[in-house]
């Protein structure tokens, strides 16, 4: 069996006698649906009213790897080994529908199978609370991400669970659980809310963390036992197949506060998002006990509204009030729910999680836009602020390591040369500096992609995996879909793994089968398409 790599772009996977069973992948106007039709499964993305079919074939015996490059996808000669980087590729945000069903079970499958042909070390697995504990507090259904679990076994490929105590309603349509929804809207003052009383309502206010606000128990109380639940109801794969565990922090996941959430871009800094009952009155007692009253009244009143520069008004300004021994004692107040959050949450899994085998992690948010300003806009009102000599990112740091917890840093594919210079953004020092946080505390950090694929994006992957300074063991591609198997991306992100090292492709073994397993991902129209047999 050979597998080849073609630059027109066209993979192939193939073995000549071998039988074949085509599964194909069909995506449609933003709805995918997965049908059966003659041993075929089937995806399409539907553009200018017409139908593009991409699909896989996988062979199940042993295979050599042989590149023919194209010249749009540049090969890569690493200086060193990247051997030891074991690479993820994230599943769907959707894998598991709101109503508790695998969304297109074949399809999956068959992604699964390409990804171990590939030499790929794993999957990530979005497991979203108001998916599993949709109904009642404490009523746990498990069954989707199960089933789920139990393929990715049976293709042999290890599993990091993403554990989302967040919605994702923009994105999937799923959000918190209806019971708290429910709470939320006698209790408002539990959501992330700004200074015009908007709310963000995906995720749970940091001010309730030790709020009783949920049925009698706090945001904490409740994440704890939907982790106890987790180890229980997935015992028989922790420490096998389960080799990692991710924490939600906040929003989308991340370790920040919501100050982008009512943005269609990211043209300005974002605002404050301390306006909820809980955090004002954190912030009024707050205020009291550094012997100044009027402070705890509000937020900054001359901050930049969503869509405004930073610049446009005085707080961030040069010389202006993030300066004042106002600003550092706001900004002071406003980090430090951030790490204590995350305190909180790191602790609850550290405890449940214990003796299992897994490693533990959190997200943090890569905040580049207007990084080259002296007050970096974007990262104080998403919560990170550095005061008395300290890094930004030193205290959250502590706190990773305190609880022995890995950070994932996402946008490791960004590059400066390819961001607009009216933005004043610098992804490449703002990820040096993260790392520099990490190193010294001795945080382990693992990276991931940005949600878009980017220009010149896994070129810039391969340099920060190469760099030494900070040993980076794990990455994690997202995510599996439509445009992830297209064939010019798969092409793409088949030479990236090549570059990495992993060049020999594993075997593929299923005793007493000697049918080839297949999925399709080509074009109805007779264009090139990727396949193995």
């Amino acid at each position: 069996m050979e597998v080849s790599v073609i630059g027109n772009p066209q993979a192939k996977i193939c073995r000549a006698e071998s039988a074949c069973r085509e599964l194909g992948f069909k995506f449609g106007s933003g709805i995918i649906s997965g049908e059966s039709r003659n041993n075929k499964v089937s995806f399409l993305t539907h553009q200018s009213s017409k139908w593009k079919e991409i699909g896989l074939r996988c062979s199940p015996r042993s295979v050599k790897c042989e590149a023919i490059v194209s010249d749009h996808v540049p090969f890569l000669k690493p200086t060193r080994s990247l051997e030891s980087v074991k690479l993820f590729v994230g599943l769907p945000l959707d894998t598991v529908s709101d109503c508790n069903s695998v969304n297109h079970m074949k399809a999956i499958t068959a992604g699964l199978k390409a990804l171990k042909l590939l030499g790929v070390e794993g999957v990530e697995l979005p497991i979203f609370w108001g998916v599993v504990e949709r109904e009642a507090p404490g009523e746990y259904d498990w069954s989707g991400y199960l089933a789920v679990a139990e393929v990715v076994k049976k293709v042999g490929l290890k599993l990091h669970a993403s554990l989302s105590f967040h919605g994702s309603s923009k994105d999937t349509e799923i959000g918190l659980p209806d019971w708290v929804v429910k709470i939320g809207e006698a209790v408002p003052g539990m959501y992330f809310t700004d200074r015009y009383g908007k709310q963000y309502r995906d995720c749970l206010s940091f001010g309730v963390d030790d709020v009783p606000v949920l049925d009698g128990k706090t945001p904490m109380e409740v994440y704890g036992g939907f982790c106890e639940s987790f180890k229980s109801a997935f015992s028989d794969y922790m420490g096998n197949t389960i080799t990692g565990i991710t924490l939600g922090m906040g929003p989308d996941g991340e370790l920040k506060y919501p100050s982008h959430q009512h943005e269609t871009s990211l043209s300005g800094a974002g605002e404050f998002q301390c306006y909820d009952e809980h955090m004002l009155s954190a912030l009024k007692h707050y205020a009291e006990s550094t012997g100044n009253p009027l402070w705890g009244l509000g937020g900054p009143h001359d901050a930049p509204a969503y869509d405004q520069q930073p610049h446009s008004t005085s707080f961030f300004s040069d010389g202006g009030s993030w300066e004042s021994q106002y600003g550092d004692f706001f900004l002071t107040w406003y980090s430090s729910l951030l790490t204590s959050h995350a305190d909180r949450v790191l602790s609850v899994a550290s405890s449940a999680f214990s003796g299992s085998g897994v490693s533990i992690s959190g997200k943090l948010p890569l905040l580049h836009q207007w990084n080259k300003l002296r007050s970096q806009p974007s990262e104080l009102t998403a919560g990170f602020y550095g005061s008395n000599g300290h890094d930004r990112y030193e205290a959250v740091a502590e706190i990773f390591a305190k609880n022995s917890c890995g950070m994932i840093v996402p946008g490791m594919d960004l590059s400066d040369e390819h961001q607009s210079p009216a933005s004043l953004s610098s992804p490449e020092s703002l990820l040096a500096d993260i790392k520099t946080s990490c190193k010294k505390q001795g945080v382990v950090v693992s990276g991931q992609n940005s949600a878009a694929s980017v220009s010149g994006g896994f070129e810039r992957i391969v340099e920060n995996l190469k760099d030494e300074s900070v040993g980076i063991d794990l990455f994690t591609y997202q995510r599996m879909g439509a445009l992830f198997f297209s064939p010019e991306h798969f092409h793409a992100f088949t030479v990236f793994v090549r570059n990495m090292n992993q060049v020999e492709l594993s075997s593929y073994d299923q005793a007493g089968e000697d049918e080839a397993q297949t999925v399709s991902v080509g074009s109805g129209t007779g264009a090139p398409s990727l396949q193995t047999a």
